[in-house]
């Protein structure tokens, strides 16, 4: 989707709740969460012009990141609109209080139906790529993340993850370890991906405290109707 650098292209992001202390959008796909070499519009420019133009704000408008998606991944995110709820959302990512998941579908089907995969990654900051390595390589970080298979058909499988730590390209990487592949990943799976096909990963869920209200927010997001999604039977996580 493309989104104009203006707040008026902010009304193309779907907006899940917004209070005086955080906002929860739908992110789409190929847009990225923050200003990158691209300098694409991104996500938080965005939402900080529409926030700007909606509440008549002067000067520059707060709107805290507290985690990311890759550029290709769309799903749910949560923003906060004061630093209070920076802070205290910042703290919940750290202590993996905030709780995230995803679905994305898969080349081949995992030789287990449910599991945990514990890897070590490297990040090439050269090349932007992220590789598996051996436990203790230097700058190397563990990664952690449940997976659970929904669905095989036609030599793809539907995979629900819950995340435990945040590592970039984690989950592409991770499943590709095993395997298993994700559709449309041109990084980490030309071999078996078609130039020009959409990677199939989305937040389908994220759950958190309250920042301030204290009080338990769930919120839900459905990848589009087309393939290889419309292949399956989504959930409502």
């Amino acid at each position: 989707m493309a989104v104009s650098k203006d707040a008026h292209g902010a009304s193309q992001i779907p907006v899940l709740f917004e209070d005086n202390h955080i906002l929860v959008v739908e992110k789409p796909v190929n847009m990225p969460t923050q200003e990158d070499d691209s300098h694409d519009w991104d996500l938080l420019n965005a939402l900080k012009a529409d926030l700007k133009e909606r509440y008549n704000k002067p000067g520059n408008v707060y709107l805290g990141l507290v985690h990311r998606l890759d550029r290709p991944v769309g799903g749910v995110m949560v923003f906060a609109k004061t630093s209070k709820a920076a802070s205290r959302l910042s703290d919940a990512v750290r202590t993996r209080q905030l709780d995230k998941t995803y679905v994305a579908v898969v080349h081949g089907k995992p030789a287990q139906s449910a599991a945990t995969l514990r890897h070590w990654l490297w990040k090439d900051t050269r090349t932007n790529t992220v590789s598996v390595v051996k436990a203790g390589q230097h700058d190397a970080k563990e990664a952690v993340l449940d997976y659970k298979l929904l669905g095989s058909h036609d030599g793809l499988s539907l995979i629900q993850i819950k995340l435990h730590t945040g590592r970039p390209h984690q989950i592409r990487v991770q499943l590709a370890a095993i395997g298993c592949t994700l559709y449309g990943d041109q990084r980490y799976g030309s071999a078996v991906n078609k130039p020009g096909q959409q990677l199939a990963l989305w937040a389908t869920a994220l759950s958190f405290e309250h920042p301030v209200l204290k009080e338990g927010m769930h919120f839900r997001s459905l990848p589009p109707v087309q393939r290889p999604w419309s292949d399956f039977n989504i959930p409502e996580l």
